[in-house]
């Protein structure tokens, strides 16, 4: 797997957290210098390592949390 680099801007905070301690998080990251996304993925308890994970720009985040609100549960 090839290197890359990432930076965390902003960690909105954690879906779920399994028994293992890895955790669901909602966070904007910027991979590879690029501008920054909303990703949700696993990460470990200390943070250093990822699963992988869905990215999203703003126009599909705000799309997903209309389509969420529309959702009767």
């Amino acid at each position: 797997m090839a290197d890359f680099t990432y930076e965390v801007k902003e960690t909105f905070g954690t879906l779920i957290e399994g028994p293992n301690g890895w955790a669901k998080e909602l966070k904007l990251i910027s991979w590879a210098g690029r501008d920054p996304k909303y990703d949700i993925r696993d990460w470990s308890p200390d943070g250093t390592k990822m699963n992988k994970g869905l990215t999203f720009t703003k126009e599909e985040i705000v799309a997903l949390r209309d389509l969420l609100n529309s959702i009767e549960l």
